[in-house]
């Protein structure tokens, strides 16, 4: 039986997952991830690198547009307390989909999560207080020295933020990204 939904967004690579939730008056149970199911459906080996979490004390927080290289990682993404707008960037200079986004509504009370292989860059949005965003983390580990970014206020990439930029609390170094047109061939993927 399996139990987790996957299916293969409009962005080659990039999955949705929605594992079964069984509950009754106590509560419920989820299986977060069967490993091999995710492999069979995605053609993906899985082997988990690094397991990190973010905690988010205010809607609004804005963290991203980020990824690696020469240190690329993959990565399964789901909110585990509140809920976050998801935003997976194509920055894989030779895809037919380069530069397109998907964003993506992940919460905890649906325990919904969406696959990133290497190759995109990423970014969420608060969508609540106290929200906290995990990460399972294949491939390489962080890597501040691989560390590049795109903005995610980049006007090509028209991405649709559900808050005002006014609203939308972000570091400085995430907001001093450069547009996606601005980054050099060889720091893509």
């Amino acid at each position: 039986m399996p139990y987790l939904s996957i299916t293969e967004t409009e962005l080659k690579g990039l999955f949705r997952l929605q594992p079964q939730v069984f509950g009754d008056n106590r509560g419920w149970y989820s299986p977060t991830l069967e490993v091999a199911e995710f492999e069979a459906a995605t053609g993906t080996t899985f082997r988990l690198t690094q397991f990190s979490t973010s905690f988010n004390a205010q809607k609004g927080v804005f963290r991203g547009l980020h990824y690696q290289k020469p240190e690329t990682q993959g990565k399964l993404v789901m909110a585990t307390a509140g809920s976050v707008l998801d935003i997976a960037l194509d920055i894989r200079k030779n895809s037919p989909t380069f530069g397109q986004h998907v964003a993506e509504f992940l919460s905890a009370d649906k325990q919904n999560q969406l696959w990133l292989p290497p190759g995109f860059a990423h970014g969420f949005l608060a969508l609540e207080d106290n929200s906290r965003f995990t990460y399972f983390v294949t491939d390489g580990i962080y890597s501040p020295a691989s560390e590049k970014g795109v903005n995610v206020f980049d006007p090509q990439l028209a991405i649709n933020l559900p808050i005002t930029r006014e609203e939308i609390i972000i570091k400085d170094k995430d907001l001093n990204f450069p547009y996606l047109a601005d980054i050099k061939d060889e720091d893509l993927l």
